[in-house]
C-alpha cells in the first residue's frame, strides 16, 4: 500500500456537513446581509482585503472585524489571525471568548494575512496533493520518516471538502510557485541541486 500502516483513508473520521459561505461569495453575501447588522459584523471566509471593504462600505457605523481561526474545528484551540477594522466592546466580547478557551488572538492587517495565505494554504496544499499524485504504491516496510509524515499530511488535508481547497487556490497565489519550483528540483544537476537544497533550507 502506498499509505503506511495506520495511516491513510481508512483512519478518516466522517465530518459533518457544515454550511458555509465560499469564499468567492463572501463579499456579495456582505452586501445583501449588511443592513441586518445592529452591532458588529464578522466574517470568517479566511480572506481578508475583499471581505474588509465590503464591509466597510456595506456597514460603516457597525464594528467589523475579519477573522481566521488558523486551524480546523477537530483542532480548537489554535491561532486566530484577526484584522479588527473598527473596534468596540461587542468585537471586545467575541476576542474575550476566544482566548478564554484557550485559542491565540493575532492582530495583523489584510495584506500581511492574505500574502501569508499564499505560503501556508495555497502553496502547501499544492505541494502536499501534488506528492499524492506523484506518489507510487510502495509497501509499509520501505517508508521513512520524511514519506511517513507526507502521507500523514495528505490523509489531513484530502480528508476535508475539496471546494474549500480549490476556493483557497482561487484567492490566493501559490501554486504556480510550487511547480516552478519543482522544474527547477528536476531540471537541476549535482551542483544546480546543491543550490536548492541550501536554499530550500535557509
Amino acid at each position: 500500500s502506498r499509505w503506511p500502516r495506520g495511516r491513510g483513508r481508512h483512519r478518516r473520521a466522517v465530518r459533518p456537513r457544515r454550511r458555509r459561505v465560499p469564499i468567492p461569495a463572501a463579499e456579495a453575501v456582505i452586501e445583501r446581509y449588511a443592513d441586518r447588522t445592529t452591532g458588529a459584523m464578522v466574517d470568517l471566509a479566511g480572506v481578508m482585503d475583499g471581505p474588509l471593504a465590503a464591509m466597510r462600505a456595506a456597514a460603516p457605523d457597525c464594528e467589523r472585524a475579519s477573522l481566521h481561526p488558523l486551524f480546523a474545528a477537530d483542532n480548537a484551540p489554535g491561532t486566530v489571525a484577526a484584522v479588527v477594522d473598527s473596534g468596540g466592546p461587542v468585537l471586545e466580547t467575541v476576542r474575550a471568548a476566544l482566548t478564554a478557551r484557550g485559542n491565540t488572538w493575532a492582530e495583523t492587517t489584510a495584506e500581511e494575512h492574505d500574502r501569508a495565505m499564499e505560503t501556508v494554504q495555497a502553496a502547501a496544499h499544492t505541494a502536499v496533493l501534488a506528492f499524492g499524485l506523484a506518489a507510487a504504491d510502495v509497501p509499509d516496510q520501505f517508508h521513512t520518516p520524511v514519506s511517513a509524515a507526507l502521507f500523514d499530511v495528505l490523509s489531513q488535508v484530502t480528508g476535508n471538502d475539496p471546494r474549500v481547497y480549490a476556493d483557497i487556490q482561487a484567492a490566493f497565489d501559490g501554486a504556480d510557485a510550487v511547480a516552478e519550483a519543482a522544474a527547477r528540483i528536476a531540471d537541476a544537476d549535482a551542483e544546480a541541486f546543491a543550490d536548492l537544497y541550501a536554499e530550500a533550507g535557509k
